[in-house]
């Protein structure tokens, strides 16, 4: 298990590596950041000298080796825009992001978990039936899509949930947080789903066709055989078998569902990383957005690699084939 561990850390910081190179090569891409600074009334000679002392001016390699050393002590630049630390901006935005991102999490396990175990022992029933074919739409529909149906039907025509913001958020420990007022959990809710509309279709049809495969191996014949009752059988025997892939995929999906926050964010007007990195793209701010593929792919890669940890424990034989 430890020479498992030691080659999954190494393949992360080697992914890292990558995700940072390719962040800051697009930092040349995206429009001038000084001509953004300063407006029009700047002379060229005041530009250029400024961009000389921001080190804009320097090779690529030079400025790329130079943002390593400063990233590896958890210093990814300073925002144009916002005259602060890139990460103190990106981290005083999380919370907003990861509370959506939560939300969304439990309405995919709460809701994915029962409909495709009772779509794969029923396949036949009306309910199986309608979850299998609302999975189809579910998965054609675009994020945005969603948000802007929602927002017409019980914002505008209902007048029942707010269309945008976070609402009243309360501070526990630095942490501005909406989950504990009523009025954040009503602006919650229509972000929560329209966010989790993309990955629920995929669970549930996941879970399902798991768990079809394993009620046909030999060992749940060879259950049913001994006589032992059907609800252990289904949620012991059988989909603790069927949770090795979905936790494989889980990984995977967390850190896509971090993405679509950009569309969500933006539709319902919540000010998290997704609408900040919106912003830092209007506004040329180069290093915010930076830092923010970084954090994400940081994000990204640290899930995975705990799951790669989680299921070489589930699972022994990972760590024999990969050392293999």
């Amino acid at each position: 298990m430890f020479a498992f561990t030691v080659k999954r850390i190494l393949q992360a910081l080697f992914v890292m590596l990558i995700i940072s190179f390719l962040g800051f090569s697009i930092k040349h891409e995206f429009g001038d950041p000084v001509r953004d600074m300063v407006g029009i009334h700047v002379t060229v000679k005041e530009r250029e000298a400024l961009r000389e002392k921001m080190g804009l001016n320097d090779p690529f390699m030079t400025q790329y080796v130079r943002f390593l050393k400063r990233a590896v002590k958890g210093d990814l630049g300073t925002s144009y825009f916002h005259k602060k630390p890139a990460l103190k901006v990106i981290l005083s935005k999380a919370p907003a992001t990861l509370e959506l991102v939560f939300g969304a999490s439990l309405i995919v396990i709460f809701i994915s978990i029962p409909t495709g175990i009772f779509a794969a022992i029923k396949p036949r029933h009306w309910f199986s039936r309608l979850a299998m074919g609302g999975s189809i739409v579910g998965v054609s529909i675009p994020v945005f899509l969603t948000a802007i149906l929602m927002i017409y039907f019980f914002s505008i025509t209902l007048d029942w949930l707010p269309s945008y913001g976070r609402g009243e958020t309360v501070n526990l420990w630095g942490w501005h947080t909406g989950l504990l007022t009523v009025d954040g959990l009503k602006h919650l809710i229509m972000p929560s789903i329209a966010l989790s509309s993309i990955m629920l279709p995929l669970f549930i049809r996941l879970i399902r066709s798991e768990m079809m495969e394993v009620l046909e191996t030999e060992y749940i014949r060879f259950a049913y055989a001994k006589g032992l009752k059907k609800t252990r059988i289904w949620f012991v025997h059988a989909f603790k078998n069927t949770l090795l892939p979905v936790i494989t995929v889980g990984g995977v999906q967390l850190g896509i569902m971090l993405a679509y926050t950009i569309l969500t964010e933006t539709v319902f007007q919540w000010g998290g990383m997704g609408f900040m990195f919106l912003e830092s793209v209007e506004r040329s701010d180069t290093t915010l957005l930076v830092a923010y593929i970084i954090f994400v792919g940081a994000v990204f890669v640290l899930v995975n690699t705990f799951v790669d940890l989680v299921y070489g424990l589930v699972n022994p034989t990972i760590r024999v084939s990969g050392r293999k």
